[in-house]
This record gives C-alpha cells, sequence and structure tokens, in this order.
C-alpha cells in the first residue's frame, strides 16, 4: 500500500461497490474497512469494538498502558476519568493559554528570523519546535522543557520513525525473528524513556512543589490517594502525552498553512474577521475564538480534506463475534474506518475535492465525534480525549500567523501531495514567504 494506503483503499472499495464495509486479510490478520458513515458509526460507537489492536512496536513503547490502548476495563476508565475531569477539562485548558501564547511569540520570532536570514520560511520546522515545545512544558512544566526537551524531542522523533515502519511481526505468527530489529530499537528507546521521565517523577515528589502547578506531570503527582496510578503507568501516560501531541498539531497546521498560501482570498478573508474581533489593539486571545466562525470553518476544511489520521489511527479489534451492516463479523477481526474515503465521498459532500470553507458556515457540522461524516479526533468510547485541547491551540495559533503575516508562495510551489506515515503529512514541506503586515 505504500504512503498512499488510504487513497488506494478507497479506490477499491469504490470499484467493489464496497464502501459501506469491504473485508480483506493482512497476512494472518482478518480486516474489515468502512468508508461509510452509518458503518463507521456501528464500529466506532459499538461495544464489541472496545478494543484497540497494538502493533508489536506500540506495545514494546509502553503504549499499552497508556489512555490510547491500554485494553477496555478498570485501569482504562480510570485513566479516561482522570483525562476529562484533570487534564483535559476546561478549566485545565484555560490555565494553560499563557504557554501557548509564549509559544506562538516563539514562532513568529522564528518566522520573522528565517524571512531575514534566508527569504524564506521553512513552515514544518517551526511549527514542530513550537509544538514540541508547547508539550514539553505543558505536560512536564518548565524545568523539563528547557533543559531536557532536546533529548526527549530526539526519543519522540525516533518513535515515529520506528511505528511508522512495516513490521511482517504485525501480521505473521514471526515472533522469535526481529525484522529490521524493531524490537530491539523499541526496547532501547524505551529504557531511555523510563529512564529520563522516571528521573523527572521523582524529581518533582523530591521536590514536593507541585500542587500548585499547571502541568500534567504535577497534576497526577496531586491527585487524590484513590485516584494515583503507580510511577510505572505514569510514565507510559506522560509519554504518550508528548509522542502524540506534538505531532498532530503541528502537521495540521502546515495543511492549513498550505491552503491560505494557495487561496489568499480566503487567507484576506480569515484576516479581515480577526481584524474586527480584535481592533488590531493586541494579539488574539482564546477568548476571541468564539467570535471567529470563519477561521473555525478554515480548520474544519482542513480536517475534512487532510484529515491528519485517515487510516491507521481508527482501527478497532473485535473483542467478541458481531455483526456490522448485518454481516457476521468473527471475534479477533481489526475494524478500520476510511474516513478519508468518507470526506472525499460525492454522495457526502458537495464538490468534495474544492476547498470551500464557507460549508461550513452554510451548515453547521461537528467534529467532535457525533457526525460521522467528519470526525477527525474520532467517536465513541475511544475518542481522543485530548481533542479540545488539541483544537484550542490550533486556532489560536492560526490566528496568530495570520494576524501577524501575509503568508504567500516562494519561488518553490506549494505541493499538495499526500504522504501517509503515523499521520497525514505533505510529501514535500511547505517554504513560502511571510510579509509583515
Amino acid at each position: 500500500m505504500g504512503c498512499h494506503a488510504h487513497q488506494k483503499l478507497a479506490s477499491i472499495a469504490t470499484s467493489l461497490d464496497a464502501k459501506r464495509l469491504m473485508a480483506i486479510s493482512l497476512g494472518t490478520t482478518r480486516l474489515i474497512i468502512s468508508s461509510h458513515p452509518d458503518t463507521a458509526k456501528e464500529i466506532l460507537s459499538g461495544s464489541s469494538f472496545s478494543y484497540r489492536p497494538i502493533k508489536e512496536s506500540a506495545r514494546l513503547l509502553m503504549f499499552e498502558r497508556a489512555i490510547g490502548f491500554a485494553p477496555s476495563g478498570n485501569y482504562w476508565r480510570h485513566l479516561r476519568r482522570i483525562a476529562a475531569n484533570h487534564m483535559f477539562s476546561p478549566r485545565r485548558i484555560s490555565c494553560l493559554e499563557s504557554i501557548r501564547q509564549h509559544v506562538a511569540n516563539e514562532m513568529i520570532e522564528g518566522v520573522c528570523r528565517e524571512m531575514n536570514e534566508k527569504g524564506f520560511v521553512e513552515v514544518k520546522e517551526i511549527l514542530q519546535k513550537g509544538s514540541l515545545h508547547n508539550v514539553l512544558v505543558s505536560v512536564f512544566g518548565c524545568d523539563l522543557g528547557l533543559i531536557q526537551g532536546g533529548e526527549l524531542g530526539l526519543m519522540v522523533k525516533e518513535g515515529y520513525e520506528i511505528i511508522s515502519e512495516f513490521n511482517w511481526a504485525d501480521y505473521f505468527p514471526l515472533g522469535f525473528l526481529d525484522f529490521r530489529g524493531v524490537k530491539r530499537r523499541c526496547h532501547k528507546l524505551a529504557t531511555k524513556v523510563k529512564d529520563l521521565v522516571g528521573r523527572s517523577i521523582d524529581e518533582r515528589r523530591r521536590n514536593g512543589v507541585y500542587e500548585t502547578q499547571n502541568d500534567f506531570l504535577s497534576l497526577l503527582l496531586s491527585l487524590p490517594k484513590e485516584e494515583q496510578i503507580s510511577d510505572e503507568d505514569m510514565v507510559a501516560v506522560l509519554w504518550e502525552m508528548v509522542f502524540r501531541g506534538t505531532d498532530t498539531v503541528a502537521i495540521l497546521l502546515e495543511w492549513i498553512m498550505a491552503r491560505m498560501v494557495l487561496h489568499q482570498d480566503i487567507q484576506a478573508k480569515a484576516r479581515s474577521e480577526i481584524d474586527v474581533v480584535t481592533g488590531r489593539n493586541g494579539p488574539v486571545r482564546d477568548s476571541d475564538i468564539a467570535k471567529l466562525p470563519y477561521l473555525q470553518s478554515i480548520v474544519k476544511e482542513v480536517l475534512r480534506l487532510h484529515p491528519p489520521g485517515p487510516l491507521l489511527s481508527w482501527a478497532r479489534l473485535a473483542t467478541h463475534d458481531t455483526h456490522v451492516d448485518k454481516h457476521f463479523i468473527q471475534a479477533g477481526t481489526t475494524a478500520m474506518v476510511n474516513m478519508w474515503s468518507i470526506t472525499h465521498d460525492p454522495s457526502i459532500w458537495t464538490d468534495p475535492w474544492a476547498f470551500r470553507p464557507e460549508r461550513f458556515i452554510e451548515e453547521e457540522v461537528s467534529i467532535m465525534g457525533s457526525d460521522l461524516r467528519l470526525a477527525p479526533f474520532g467517536s465513541g468510547r475511544r475518542v481522543c480525549p485530548g481533542k479540545a485541547l488539541g483544537l484550542v491551540t490550533v486556532h489560536l495559533w492560526l490566528a496568530r500567523l495570520l494576524q501577524q503575516f501575509k503568508w504567500v508562495q516562494s519561488v518553490q510551489p506549494v505541493d499538495l501531495s499526500e504522504c501517509l506515515k503515523l499521520s497525514l503529512e505533505m510529501k514535500k514541506p511547505l517554504i513560502c514567504h511571510a510579509l509583515s503586515q
């Protein structure tokens, strides 16, 4: 399938008239794929698919004890309660605004510096650096963000490379072999993560100053005794926050900025909306976002055309025999939703290949999981717990970047070719000009 698996599976489903459900096999892995909102809802919201299949590399990198991949049960439900009530509550998200604003200022300075030194901006590099800094400070506080951030950032990059690799052992019973050294690399990386994050937990506990801090590490340490989790599980949860939180925000923003460069009229309309709300009296704040419906519609349209997790992040595992769309599904079957196929289906979306944010002004479409025509964060009990924080970050940074600069094409044309790795990335990173407003 390569880097276009989402497109190829969509094409196969269309040619076989199998959008509602298609069955294939990958080695010994039985697989069903939905490319339709109705069957997608059955899979994602049904209790029969409450587990997520976990690749060998993800399990070895401790994700089996984190929120995303932990098996359904008391432990997983406990993690979800902690996430909903503490880590991603509206109050916690609001408390983290100062960090988001600080990182936005850093990114703006980085854009100015690149324009002065190079005459162009390598957008991906600035966004990834800013996103990593934002996540590290939000998760660990300023100490680790400033002192050890570089080391942990390299670990995140290495983890992406390992998990993105095709591993024969995920599809065939070849546990005694280690193709491409995946197991060895995972064990080595997991040891480094345990050491670094474990030392940070010990140091914060020794200092004893965490009740008044806003970062996630301090939050977990200050939980009531009956809600606390072990240090080993805390390492897994914090590592997942850094690993999953860095990638998606930067990738989504790069797609948005590429669209802004290509569609100058839409960029100008968004900037005009920002100017009306802020009156050019200061930077956009979180409280302004609700007054920027066109900006929000731009984000929705990019999520529709370029969903960060179009296929792989949607996998579920049938825990017992069940039915989907009246078809018998055997226990142990992996189920996927091809969200890219759904968001590009002309029977669901008018003129689906056109970039037209106005469609979300004309019709209100929720992207939080209730409407399976566009559910970029998942749906049902396995919906992404950090979706609200991610959206707040993307909206604020986009508004700040549009408020500060006019983004135009450089000598290198914008290429919208896709490459599916762990997330759906731009095949050729965006390089453009940023003109001060």
